[in-house]
């Protein structure tokens, strides 16, 4: 019997860091994260190249993305 599972879509929420390439923007997304000997937690922050097929994204708007099939060798998320 065959089960029917969901693909779970990951979204993330981040700043828009750059947008001077054309239809691509950088987001910087913040994570909390915990050292896992001394329980300490830290804000770790990665840069994703994303997708953005209007261009009407700038500079420090709040943006959401979410993964998709590779576009180039960086860009592999777009913007939602």
């Amino acid at each position: 019997m065959p089960e029917d599972k969901k693909k779970v879509i990951i979204k993330k929420k981040g700043i828009v860091v750059s947008d001077k390439m054309t239809k691509t923007v950088v987001v910087a997304v913040d994570s909390l994260k915990t050292h896992p000997k001394y329980k300490k937690k830290y804000i770790s922050t990665k840069k994703y190249k994303a997708h953005d097929a209007e261009g009407k994204y700038k500079t420090g708007d709040e943006v959401e993305i979410v993964p998709c099939k590779p576009m180039s060798k960086d860009k592999c998320y777009k913007v939602i």
